[in-house]
């Protein structure tokens, strides 16, 4: 049995984060809601080539506690540094999987080679929601570089299994619930099948080209969100080829209170945790 679409989310306009990503916020207004659980947010910077600067551009520090930050490189590279000692460097093809548990402090930067040479950037950023006992896990670095991402070629579809498990498939992600995230490319008549397990959100992000579902047609920068019962999640390619985001994972059942980098369940949990970073428990750069 197929999955139903139960609503197609339209992303609004483009803003700047920081002087280095121009992103799109494609879950638009189901962003930190319950619909979309365990994720929180997903935003798509689409290719921008930047020219030579002297001036450093990416996000300067800044506080995170209480969900995981997942960056996927298209084009250009990031240079990530944390309080919790993490400092590394990936690029088109890799992964960065950040847990801010009980919290701390980065900044993700354009690569050396862009601001010294100019360059192409694009990337998408997932915020991924953590359950109240993992809150408060220590912080957690993976760097997953593309050629630790496995891959299936066949008839016009090429899916990369970042995190969770597709048959005998399994992402070398490390998470904290039960979710899959995977890279797509699908070319125009060509049909992905996607398993889902009953009762977890699913969700397709067309990050270019052009897909169709139930003879429903999803655009470029726009969001399928599937009904959480029934099986399979099918989607045919309409343009040249398409580059998707696959999202599934068992939903949190329990609230959402976000306020800027925080993500917790209480007002309460958010006051403290704006403390503790002015206080310098979540660490410095």
């Amino acid at each position: 049995m197929r999955r139903r679409i139960e609503t197609v989310l339209h992303a609004p306009e483009r803003h700047w984060v920081g002087n280095g990503f121009l992103v799109r916020p494609l879950f638009a207004d189901a962003a930190f809601t319950a619909s979309i659980s365990p994720f929180l947010m997903l935003d798509w910077a689409a290719e921008r080539r930047f020219p030579p600067s002297a001036t450093p551009r990416g996000v300067g520090p800044h506080p995170h506690r209480g969900f995981e930050t997942v960056t996927l490189v298209h084009a250009g590279e990031v240079a990530h540094r944390d309080s919790a000692g993490h400092a590394d460097r990936i690029g088109p093809g890799d992964v960065q999987w950040m847990t801010a548990g009980a919290g701390l402090v980065h900044e993700e930067m354009l690569g050396a080679s862009i601001d010294e040479a100019g360059g192409a950037v694009s990337m998408a950023q997932l915020w991924v929601n953590l359950p109240k006992a993992s809150k408060a896990t220590p912080p957690r670095y993976q760097a997953i570089t593309s050629d630790r991402i496995p891959e299936i070629v066949s008839s016009g579809v090429t899916l990369r299994l970042v995190a969770g498990s597709l048959g005998e498939l399994v992402g070398p992600a490390a998470t904290h619930t039960e979710l899959i995230v995977a890279e797509a490319r699908i070319a125009a008549g060509a049909e992905l099948v996607w398993p889902v397990p009953e009762g977890w959100t699913a969700m397709v992000a067309v990050l270019t080209g052009r897909i169709s579902a139930e003879d429903r047609q999803v655009a470029s920068e726009t969001v399928a969100l599937f009904a959480r019962t029934g099986g399979e999640v099918v989607v045919t390619g309409v343009a040249a080829e398409s580059r998707l985001l696959l999202l599934a994972g068992e939903p949190i059942a329990e609230p959402i209170a976000a306020m800027g980098p925080f993500v917790m369940n209480t007002h309460e949990d958010l006051i403290r945790a704006v403390e503790d970073f002015r206080l310098g428990r979540m660490g410095r750069l």
